[in-house]
């Protein structure tokens, strides 16, 4: 018998993250404009909001003593961001429009050469750069180090970034979205009140803008609450990667296909890795695999593990030691995924949230910067004399439609699902869709949720390296390597079934890159027993893929990225 993840979703609904207020209306806190998510989206909106305000002192009186609030689940900006990253400066540029340069943006440097490697066991064939990933102009940096810059570029413009603090549930009254609810603090593992605990507050909004990235708590409620979910469901993929001081610079960006992922149709592999150079004493490596795939004993961290053993990469990385991990997940269904619209009543939606990130060309950050800037301006046309809210927001979507992400992804809006036929006619496929700009083919190709596909077992596993603490590392040495400070009594914020086949369990424990998830005894009818370690999350997002659902932890908890 076939099983699904699918077929055993959480003890979760996106009505869980919805409520009126709750608090007295004097004991609310009330800022202008709320932003949840201070990663590249929600700080672009945060600063282009500030830029307004200076520019319009008058009007911006009109938003009382908080203009604009960013909130925050990480210690601070920038501990959550992980991307790969070789960044279009388009969207940044865009934001600035010359009051910076591109050399005081915190880059590593412009990207002056690239390959792409098709890689057996022990060999690496360069092929010709495919139109899509040419990264000429682009630049490499670390999003965590952009997030905590941009976050410093918003206070001097007087945005008020509150970290350590979680958006528990998007607060909605008379069918119009009035600001959210923070999550409590301070709470022990069965919900008990400890001695430092503190009760989450309604912040109240004129309006609200949803910049939480990948796998967006509140983003998902919305959607659903508000009707906005497009005809395809949203699919994903989960990154791994490390960062290493090596002992010889790397000149080159290198983007990698082929082994250790296999081609056939029936495993669902699709995937790569990318290497990049930062700076002449780091390179960031990493294994990025579309969430889709059927195999129980599939790793992603793991199959990044196998990847440094490849000749070609051991070079790179001889002599060098791992200084940080981490793992995302990245939005992978594109146009075609897209919500029907971006808006709500007193609410806008931006960034990886949405799912605006072009696979083909492994780009998403300026992306999330353009969208996060128009919904800014989008929000602050709610203040023009004699304005309709509803057409303010609306004009976002317009907004949008007619920008460069728009373009973008209409032309490649068909390659990722190619991918699910196979490598080498998925390859083919995309091809095709590239030399005809997204004309071919004529129509849209619907996407399968991660979730829906059946699973397969085989004995992957047994090819994994073992970890020796030099080249090759296990998942909790890593999740040590992320920084991650979660406290071990906290509740746990991870909701999926505990009772479920063997075949699932063993999908989460090789799946989560942080051994969150281990298969316990049988229960004699089928089923096993799921043990979880919550405090080891680093919130990366995949189990939401498939089959359970991640809510946010107390603030301030998970990894404390830095260079990623």
């Amino acid at each position: 018998m076939s099983i699904r993840p699918s077929e055993f979703p959480p003890p979760w609904s996106p009505a869980d993250a919805i409520s009126p207020p709750t608090d007295p209306v004097d004991e609310r806190i009330d800022v202008g404009f709320l932003i949840v998510g201070a990663g590249p989206a929600g700080l672009a909106a945060a600063i282009r909001l500030g830029q307004l305000i200076e520019e319009s002192p008058a009007i911006a009186e009109r938003l009382g003593e908080v203009p604009v609030a960013v909130l925050e689940k990480g210690k601070a900006p920038g501990a959550h961001l992980l991307s790969g990253a070789v960044v279009n400066p388009r969207g940044l540029q865009r934001l600035f429009k010359g009051r910076k340069r591109i050399d005081e943006m915190p880059f590593y440097g412009e990207v002056h050469g690239e390959s792409v490697l098709f890689l057996t066991r022990r060999r690496a064939v360069r092929i010709p750069t495919p139109p899509t990933m040419v990264n000429h102009r682009n630049y490499v940096a670390s999003v965590s180090q952009l997030g905590r810059w941009l976050a410093e570029e918003a206070e001097e413009l007087g945005v008020t970034i509150l970290p350590e603090t979680s958006a528990e549930q998007l607060l909605v009254d008379g069918g119009r979205v009035v600001g959210v609810r923070t999550g409590d603090r301070g709470r022990g593992r069965s919900g008990e009140e400890l001695g430092n605990f503190e009760p989450g507050s309604d912040i109240a909004a004129r309006v609200t803008i949803l910049a939480e990235g990948t796998q967006g708590h509140l983003t998902g409620a919305a959607l659903e609450r508000f009707g906005l979910r497009g005809e395809n469901p949203q699919v994903w993929a989960l990154g791994v990667k490390e960062v290493w001081r090596v002992a010889k610079p790397l000149d080159q960006v290198i983007h990698t296909m082929g082994w250790p992922l296999r081609p056939a149709k029936k495993f669902r592999e699709f995937g790569g890795s990318f290497v990049y150079p930062m700076g002449d004493d780091m390179v960031t490596i990493g294994m990025v695999v579309g969430l889709d795939y059927r195999d129980t004993e599939l790793s992603v961290h793991d199959l990044l593990q196998e990847l440094k053993t490849h000749p070609r990469i051991t070079q790179i990385l001889d002599g060098g030691e791992r200084v940080q991990w981490g793992a995302k997940t990245i939005p992978e269904g594109g146009f075609v995924a897209l919500p029907s619209r971006f808006h709500a009543p007193g609410l806008l939606l931006c960034g990886d949230g949405v799912g605006l990130v072009n696979v083909p060309a492994l780009k998403g950050i300026h992306y999330a910067v353009e969208s996060g800037r128009l919904a800014a301006e989008a929000a602050w046309r709610t203040l023009a004399r004699g304005a309709s809210m509803r057409s303010a927001l609306a004009s976002y979507d317009e907004s949008l439609r007619e920008s460069f992400i728009w373009r973008d992804l209409r032309e490649v809006r068909n390659m990722r699902q190619a991918f699910g036929r196979g490598f080498y006619v998925g390859g083919a496929l995309a091809g095709a869709m590239t030399g005809s700009k997204g004309r071919f083919p004529p129509g849209d190709w619907p996407t399968e949720r991660d979730a829906d596909q059946s699973l397969i077992r085989t004995d992957r596993a047994g090819s994994y390296p073992a970890a020796d603490g030099k080249l090759v590392f296990d998942k909790l040495s890593s999740v040590f390597a992320s920084g991650n400070r979660t406290r071990d009594d906290q509740p746990n914020h991870i909701r999926v079934q505990t009772k479920v086949p063997r075949e699932l369990a063993e999908l989460w424990a090789h799946m989560c890159p942080a051994q969150v998830y281990e298969v316990g005894e049988a229960d004699g009818d089928g089923t096993v027993t799921v043990k979880l370690a919550p405090s080891n999350c680093v919130q990366c997002g995949a189990i939401t893929a498939k089959g359970g659902r991640l809510t946010p932890p107390e603030g301030g908890s998970g990894p404390e990225y830095t260079v990623t």
